[in-house]
């Protein structure tokens, strides 16, 4: 993520041919990384509550992700008024999160199922509607024309990749692989720098590009 925001950030400053970040390796690293992100939101729903529904947990949670996503919008708009991200990556995660609910007791094949339908819609076409439009149906990824962004993650095709981890996560489950897995990481000494990402990602999310954006902008003017 950061290697990609920061190729990013020299393409805007013009450190590098416009439409870098989009094209080749670049843009499948970014597609890379969301998918990553949505697959592991999946994941960490089950780990969470696929023995039950915590509600307070569940609500905190939700709630810190959509206030982030706010965030988000605002300080890209501030910025980019005709490209702001009104649905990225973590809109996408919230809406996920709560899409995530009906799948969260169905069967772990079920929800694998989904997300390839999902992925075939995306892939074929079959089952949208190039005729809708509507700015507030953006968001669905269903619409033809959506407004452009600098980050634009719809649910067709990005709740695939959720649902994927959501069902995974389920089969391990059953399998008994994440019992082993814990068992393992108590037997083992502890590398905490290593959890430390993990545990305070949105943090990072929403600080590095603030803080690669002022290095560029400072190595740009300083060194010009």
């Amino acid at each position: 993520m950061g290697v990609f925001h920061l190729v990013y950030d020299l393409e805007m400053f013009g450190h590098l041919p416009p439409g870098t970040a989009v094209t080749g390796g670049w843009r499948i690293l970014s597609y890379a990384v969301a998918g990553s992100f949505l697959f592991l939101a999946g994941v960490s729903l089950h780990l969470a509550h696929g023995q039950g529904l915590r509600w307070r947990a569940y609500l905190r949670r939700l709630l810190t992700i959509t206030g982030a996503a706010g965030l988000v919008s605002l300080g890209t708009w501030v910025m980019f008024p005709a490209s702001f991200v009104y649905f990225g990556i973590l809109h996408s995660i919230a809406a996920a999160s709560i899409l995530g609910l009906a799948f969260l007791r169905l069967p772990a094949a079920l929800t694998l199922a989904a997300a390839g339908g999902l992925l075939l819609m995306a892939q074929t076409g079959l089952g949208l509607a190039p005729s809708l439009r509507g700015i507030w149906l953006d968001w669905t990824g269903l619409t033809a024309s959506p407004r452009p962004s600098v980050d634009y993650v719809p649910l067709v095709p990005w709740l695939a990749p959720f649902l994927a981890g959501l069902g995974l996560a389920g089969l391990m489950a059953r399998a008994g692989l994440w019992a082993q897995l814990e068992r393992r990481r108590a037997a083992a000494p502890p590398i905490r720098w290593l959890a430390w990402p993990g545990r305070h990602s949105l943090a990072i999310y929403l600080l590095h590009q603030p803080v690669l954006i002022g290095l560029v902008w400072a190595g740009t003017h300083l060194g010009g």
